[in-house]
């Protein structure tokens, strides 16, 4: 999608909104756009334009610059303006720290309910695997993440998730992608699930932490232009 795209995409969202357009507000919007893959690593994002199409003042989207910069979501470059970050090596390791007191927890201590909502996503990202369709398993194994987290019922936990999967997604999009990483991981998300159906949430917690250090290890190879198990770059929104 295009900076041009996006902006239509805010217009619209800005007219339709019954909420006050704070700097709060606006960093939602700029991060599910991230975290969706619209706005690409690198891309300039200019205060006037957005300014226009969100309708606010500048110092509140430089509020909002702010708080996205603090998440390592947009980048601050002197005298030539704020741009979609581009992940580092030590970012990827801070994502994961994150990442290994977050889901693992949110495994262990998982209420045992109706996992539809799971299985749908999994689902989803096996059909999209049987297509060749790596565009889809990647978004599927995104809401795979998202939706285990928001089970745990925690609109902040919720909230950090958000902004894991915004970075996430831009390093997804720094390094590519190929089939042979992302496949794995269709079947390790089912291994979740049914680890969680059948009561065990121990080994789904112990399973889900080996899980992200396999991820982790294959992203810092590849980011360092190491070998790693597959034939290309991983993407880290299929992690």
């Amino acid at each position: 999608m295009t900076f041009e795209a996006v902006l239509d995409s805010l217009r619209r969202e800005a007219k339709g909104s019954t909420h006050a357009h704070t700097g709060l507000w606006v960093s939602a919007q700029l991060r599910q756009r991230i975290a969706a893959g619209e706005l690409l690593p690198g891309t300039k994002l200019s205060e006037e334009a957005l300014g226009e199409a969100l309708g606010v003042s500048r110092n509140t989207l430089r509020e909002a610059f702010t708080a996205l910069h603090a998440e390592h979501i947009v980048t601050r470059i002197p005298n030539r303006g704020v741009f979609v970050a581009r992940p580092t090596a030590e970012d990827i390791r801070e994502i994961y720290r994150i990442r290994r007191f977050l889901e693992p927890a949110a495994v262990l201590w998982h209420e045992r309910s109706p996992m539809d909502d799971l299985r749908n996503i999994v689902a989803g990202a096996e059909h999209a695997r049987a297509q060749g369709d790596i565009g889809g398993m990647a978004n599927a194994n995104q809401e795979f993440h998202r939706a285990l987290v928001a089970r745990a019922g925690s609109e902040r936990l919720n909230s950090l998730m958000e902004q894991v999967l915004a970075e996430m997604r831009l390093v997804f999009h720094s390094m590519g992608s190929n089939p042979a990483f992302h496949e794995p991981y269709v079947a390790d998300n089912a291994q979740v699930i049914e680890l969680l159906a059948s009561g065990d949430n121990t080994a789904a917690s112990e399973f889900m932490r080996h899980y992200l250090d396999r991820a982790e290890s294959q992203l810092l190879e590849a980011i360092a232009g190491g070998p790693h198990t597959n034939d290309g770059p991983p993407s880290l929104a299929d992690c």
